[in-house]
C-alpha cells in the first residue's frame, strides 16, 4: 500500500504530516491495546535548516612565564615592610616619569649650580648659587637681616640638598624659602603701602587668625561629665585624668602668660558650652585688643605667626610660640622659666589627637606624618623669628 506523505516549511522548520501505515509495521507493539488495524499514527519529526558552521579557535594573545607558585603569608612585620618598600618603588617611578615627560636636555632636570654660600651685604645676608644671587618669585633679592645669621645658614642648606632645580618648584621642599619670601613680601607691600592704611597681605593675615580665635584648638575642651553618665573609658588602666582636666592643665599656663604677659586685662574663655558644638565667640574687647597687636607685628614675626596658626590650628599657640622666640620681643621669657619650644607647641596643639591616638592607635603613614610635618613648620617659624638682636 503506497504511503502518502507531503511536508511544508513555516519558519524553517520543515513538519512531516501523518503517515498511513500497515498494522505490521506499526510502531506499536501489537500487544498493545490502543494500535489497531489500519490506524493513522502521527509522527512529527523537526528539522532545522541552519547550516552548522565550525568553531573557530582564537588566537593565543599571552605571553611570557606561567604565574608563580602562591607563596606562604607573611608576618605583620614583614608585610609591613614590602608594603613600604612597594610605596617607595612606586614614588620614584612617579618621580622619575615626572621628569622624563620634559624635554630632553632640559636644564629643570639638572643642577645648575654647584656651590651655595651665604655673602653679608650692607643691607643683609644674601645666598648664592654660584655667582647668581637667590630671588623671590617677584625677582627681589631673597635677604635676611643681619641679626639672623642662623636664617642665612638653613636657606643655604635648604638649597644645598636640592638635586635638580625641578625641585625648587615644590614649595614643601624649600618650605624656609617661601616662609621668608612671604616674610619680604609683606615688607615690601607695607612700605608701598600709603600710611595709616594696612597692607592687602597683613589685612588677609589678619582676618585669617581671628577667625581662628572662635574656633581655637587650645579653647576646645571635652564636655564635663557629670555623676549620670557611664564609667568613662578614657580613664581606664593607667589613665586618672579626663580629656577635659588635660586640656586644661595644658591651656591654662599659655591663656595666663598672654593675658599678662602679652595682653594684660583681656578675658580668654573656652569657646565650647556644656551640651553645645556651636563655639562661643570671645568678647568684643578681646578681639580689638588682639587684633590691634597682630596688626603692629613686624613683617617677620607676622609671616611666622601665619604658618604657627596654619600648622596648629590654634592663634594662642602660635602666638606664645612667637613671643618666645622673636627678637623683637625682648625679655619675653623670664629667666629660669622653661623654655615655649617646638615640643610644648606642638603637643598643645594636637593634644586631642594624640589622646585618640593613644587610645585607639594610630593610622600608619597618616598620624606619624602630620606629626613630624607639625613639628617642622614650627621649627621654621622659630628659625624666622629668632634672631640675635634681641637674646
Amino acid at each position: 500500500m503506497p504511503m502518502k506523505t507531503s511536508t511544508s516549511i513555516s519558519h524553517g522548520i520543515k513538519i512531516m504530516k501523518p503517515l498511513s501505515l500497515p498494522p505490521s509495521r506499526s510502531l506499536f507493539s501489537l500487544q498493545s491495546r490502543h494500535a489497531t488495524s489500519h490506524s493513522y499514527i502521527p509522527i512529527y519529526q523537526c528539522l532545522h535548516t541552519t547550516a552548522s558552521k565550525p568553531a573557530t579557535p582564537l588566537p593565543i594573545t599571552a605571553h611570557g612565564p606561567p604565574p608563580q607558585a602562591p607563596l606562604p603569608a607573611a608576618t605583620a612585620s614583614e608585610d609591613r615592610v614590602a608594603r613600604r618598600r612597594k610605596q617607595a618603588a612606586l614614588l620614584q617611578r612617579g618621580q622619575d616619569l615626572r621628569a622624563s615627560q620634559m624635554a630632553p636636555g632640559s636644564a629643570m632636570k639638572k643642577r645648575f649650580w654647584k656651590d651655595v654660600h651665604v655673602r653679608e651685604e650692607a643691607e643683609g645676608y644674601q645666598i648664592y648659587l654660584d655667582t647668581r644671587p637667590l630671588r623671590t618669585p617677584t625677582k627681589d633679592l631673597l635677604q635676611t637681616p643681619l641679626s639672623k645669621p642662623s636664617l642665612a645658614t638653613a636657606l643655604a642648606l635648604e638649597w644645598d640638598l636640592l638635586t635638580s632645580a625641578q625641585q625648587a618648584l615644590r614649595h614643601h621642599l624649600i618650605p624656609l624659602t617661601s616662609l621668608v619670601s612671604r616674610a619680604l613680601d609683606i615688607q615690601s607691600h607695607d612700605v608701598s603701602s600709603p600710611s595709616q592704611t594696612l597692607s592687602k597681605p597683613r589685612q588677609e593675615i589678619i582676618d585669617m587668625c581671628m577667625r581662628y580665635l572662635d574656633t581655637d584648638t587650645l579653647l576646645c575642651w571635652a564636655p564635663e561629665r557629670n555623676s549620670h553618665d557611664a564609667a568613662q573609658l578614657e580613664q581606664s588602666g593607667t589613665r586618672t585624668e579626663s580629656l577635659r582636666e588635660i586640656q586644661r592643665r595644658t591651656a591654662m599656663p599659655i591663656i595666663g602668660y598672654l593675658t599678662t604677659q602679652v595682653w594684660p586685662g583681656v578675658e580668654i574663655k573656652p569657646v565650647l558650652d556644656s551640651g553645645s558644638i556651636i563655639p562661643a565667640a570671645q568678647p568684643q574687647m578681646t578681639k580689638e585688643v588682639i587684633k590691634g597687636w597682630i596688626s603692629g607685628l613686624p613683617a617677620f614675626e607676622l609671616a611666622g605667626l601665619e604658618r604657627a596658626v596654619l600648622a596648629g590650628k590654634s592663634l594662642l599657640v602660635g602666638v606664645r610660640l612667637v613671643m618666645e622666640w622673636s627678637e623683637a620681643f625682648p625679655g619675653a621669657n623670664g629667666r629660669g622659666q622653661k623654655r615655649f619650644g617646638i615640643e610644648e607647641a606642638a603637643e598643645a596643639a594636637s593634644l586631642e589627637v594624640r589622646w585618640q591616638t593613644g587610645m585607639w592607635g594610630e593610622v600608619e603613614d597618616t598620624h606619624d606624618v602630620e606629626k613630624e610635618d607639625l613639628r617642622r613648620q614650627l621649627g621654621s617659624v622659630i628659625l624666622l623669628v629668632g634672631g640675635e638682636g634681641g637674646r
